[in-house]
């Protein structure tokens, strides 16, 4: 049996999500946005910070890639399993993830999204893990910063388990 320690309870989450969405409010004022959530882990994280912000013209769409198969460590291979639906040529892009932790699959995702032309990317992330990161990638909107550990819950899996933990944790294996 894995141990859970708490890192941050569901109250915790939801003031952070507050925040972050009230500053990316501020920071689009008058400006139309749109929000691509990496699938499947940012799904829940996407929704609340959707939720929250407070702009008249804010639309959401997804994305998904794989890299990590049923382990805990990315493989580093990379490949684009569901593209986006909406055309971003032109538009104000917010990637909406919920761990940063290589920046392998962000750089990958954040490079194949500038081929639409979009006028601007920026990156929101839930947690960012800067132990193992491999490219110099910054988040520009981050909930909670973490230095290491593997983390589930609000979305964040094992194998595709414990997604639906209101709060994160780290498991220890």
């Amino acid at each position: 049996m894995s141990e859970l320690i708490p890192v941050l309870s569901k109250e915790q989450i939801r003031t952070l999500v507050e925040k972050v969405a009230k500053q990316i409010s501020v920071d689009y004022k008058g400006k139309e946005l749109i929000l691509i959530g990496v699938l499947k882990g940012a799904y829940i994280f996407c929704a609340d910070i959707a939720r929250e912000i407070t702009l008249d013209r804010l639309k959401v769409d997804f994305l998904r890639a794989a890299s990590y198969g049923g382990g805990t460590t990315s493989t580093e291979e990379i490949k684009l399993t569901k593209d986006i639906d909406i055309d971003i040529t032109g538009a104000h892009v917010l990637v909406v993830e919920d761990i940063v932790d290589t920046g392998l699959t962000l750089r990958f995702l954040i490079d194949h999204l500038k081929s639409y032309n979009p006028a601007s990317i920026k990156i929101c992330t839930m947690i960012d893990k800067k132990e193992r990161r491999k490219v110099d990638l910054q988040a520009d909107y981050a909930c909670h910063v973490v230095q290491e550990g593997f983390l589930i819950g609000y979305g964040l899996d094992y194998d595709e388990k414990y997604r639906n933990l209101p709060g994160i944790y780290e498991m220890k294996l």
